[in-house]
């Protein structure tokens, strides 16, 4: 089962609906007050996933308090690793947890654990980094959208096209593979526009930062920064210690990328 939802969902509402989803997902999960649910996160290197994470927190406190769950208990793998968060998976259900909220390192790496819990009565639902095994629910973003938007929106600046450097996000997730394909597609429709670089993003501005700033030097002249969020901000610090005049940067909804955009339009 998929539940589609927009791109501009904030961390604290995607995670929200995860767990709403994961609620009602089956009839027996109907009275889960005495009922056990964990959250398997393949990553928290980045903002986003710290304010998701404690949206999780809150949220599931207040529903235990309120004696709709048990317990509702949080894991983070390391590494961004699909081998390391399959073994998590498999703990989990070892454990014992009625229900399993995921964000997935891999779209299909995890499959065979997330099977493994199905196969054991486990409600397993995947957000944001979604999995395809079809037993698992997935609360889903249209994330190729987002891509083809940004190329939509540039061909309406800039008629004539030009060069584009693409940040990408977290290698090997759902989300940066879609976001990448939904680019691809737009420069697809609108052939003047040429992506003629793509760095690691990680959608962490330290990282964009330091990956921008290394291909400078032998980038040629570019129009515009394609991105992912998080990322947007770090790529204008890159071209700024460099001395480099500004493209358009496509900008998430961090707080830096909002604030340095705000510094920009009252100068």
């Amino acid at each position: 089962m998929t539940i589609k939802l927009t791109p501009r969902l904030t961390s604290s509402l995607l995670a929200a609906a995860a767990f709403t989803v994961l609620a009602g997902a089956s009839s027996a999960m109907a009275q889960s007050s005495d009922k056990t649910f964990a959250l398997s996160n393949n990553y928290a290197g980045n903002s986003w996933r710290q304010a998701m994470i404690k949206s999780w927190e809150d949220g599931t406190k207040a529903a235990v308090a309120a004696g709709a769950a048990k317990s509702a208990d949080a894991f983070t793998t390391g590494e961004n690793s699909p081998t390391e968060q399959a073994a998590q998976v498999q703990n989990l259900i070892l454990q014992g947890y009625n229900a399993i909220v995921l964000n997935s390192a891999s779209p299909s790496a995890l499959n065979g654990a997330v099977k493994e819990a199905c196969d054991a009565g486990i409600t397993v639902v995947s957000f944001d980094g979604v999995v395809s095994e079809p037993c698992a629910w997935r609360v889903a973003v249209d994330f190729k959208k987002m891509g083809v938007d940004q190329i939509d929106y540039l061909a309406k600046r800039y008629p004539n096209g030009g060069n584009l450097l693409e940040i990408r996000g977290l290698a090997g997730t759902s989300v940066d593979d879609q976001i990448h394909a939904g680019l691809a597609e737009g420069v697809k429709n609108h052939p003047n526009f040429k992506i003629v670089r793509e760095v690691q993003g990680d959608w962490t501005q330290t990282v964009a930062q330091k990956s921008v700033a290394s291909v400078l030097p032998s980038l040629p002249e570019i129009i515009g920064v394609v991105t992912q969020g998080g990322d947007g901000f770090g790529a204008a610090q890159a071209f700024e210690a460099a001395g480099k005049p500004l493209p358009t940067i496509i900008m998430g909804n961090r707080e830096d990328e909002l604030r340095w955009w705000k510094q920009q339009k009252d100068k």
